[in-house]
């Protein structure tokens, strides 16, 4: 199947390649993109048989309707080649993420393997930080995730929300200006919804509009910080209708002419509150 529309993704749920036994309830769980997990949720001794069962597992499913992929190992592993390897010829993988890319090249070689240019990049590196204009800019990158525990433990900051004020920021304008999703960084406390919509909301606030979850528990909270409020519904719908009016001719609303950015917007926030 081909990808949902890029502009309604909210969320993407990881599910460990080492469990079986809940891809298809991570599959059904709600999120926009399922991702099984090979890399930090296999353990070394795990790989080649979590691999197998994965790959098994998606030349199976056939066209459910829902958007799944799976994440490999990072180019400086010994387990990326194997990933590769596998990923030749394999079906039912709608897309595949790269953790810690360092250069295009690594991209390049993840393309080529899977066939596809549907590439989720994690943004989790200094190097890939600092390439983030470059690497959002890629053909076959759709979207990111921005890799706040890894990056912390690469350069010794902690994960307080100042710290990632400029990484958040860095990396959001530039999949933002490539017209690429942005998933924050999964919430790590799965009993903490509360806080999971707090801080998905701040994250909202600099321009990140999805986020990456590890429990199924974790999607209503995601889905409702991301939905407008009542307010901004509200002021969506009179643009849209403003500019309907208009007919193609110059559509205004409270004095001000309105432009086609903001009529894309509106449009956005209509189509995400009525998913919710």
């Amino acid at each position: 199947m081909s990808l949902p529309d890029r502009s309604l993704w909210r969320s993407l749920l990881f599910v460990p390649g080492s469990r079986p036994d809940r891809f298809d309830k991570a599959a059904s769980a709600g999120a926009d993109l399922v991702c099984i997990d090979l890399e930090d949720a296999v353990a070394p001794e795990g790989k080649e048989e979590a691999r197998g069962a994965v790959l098994f597992y998606l030349a199976g499913r056939g066209d459910d309707g829902r958007a799944i992929g799976l994440r490999v190992n990072g180019a400086d592993t010994d387990y990326f080649a194997d990933d590769l390897a596998a990923l030749k010829g394999a079906g039912g993988v709608d897309f595949v993420m790269l953790p810690k890319p360092m250069a295009l090249g690594d991209i390049d070689r993840l393309r080529e393997a899977s066939g596809t240019d549907n590439i989720i990049v994690v943004m989790e590196t200094a190097r890939s930080l600092g390439m983030a204009e470059a690497i959002a800019d890629h053909p076959a990158v759709v979207g990111a995730i921005y890799g706040a525990i890894d990056l912390a433990g690469e350069i010794g900051c902690d994960l307080s929300w100042e710290s990632h004020l400029y990484g958040r920021s860095r990396c959001a304008a530039a999949f933002g200006a490539a017209g690429k999703v942005l998933f924050d960084v999964p919430y790590l406390d799965v009993k903490d919804p509360d806080g999971l919509q707090r801080e998905t909301r701040r994250a909202k606030g600099l321009g990140i509009h999805a986020r990456a979850a590890i429990h199924p528990a974790q999607l209503q909270p995601i889905h409702e910080a991301l939905a407008p409020t009542e307010d901004e519904l509200a002021q969506a719908r009179r643009v849209v209708e403003a500019f309907d009016a208009a007919g193609g001719g110059v559509a205004l609303l409270d004095g001000k002419m309105i432009e086609i950015p903001v009529i894309k917007a509106a449009r956005r926030k209509i189509a995400a509150a009525e998913r919710v």
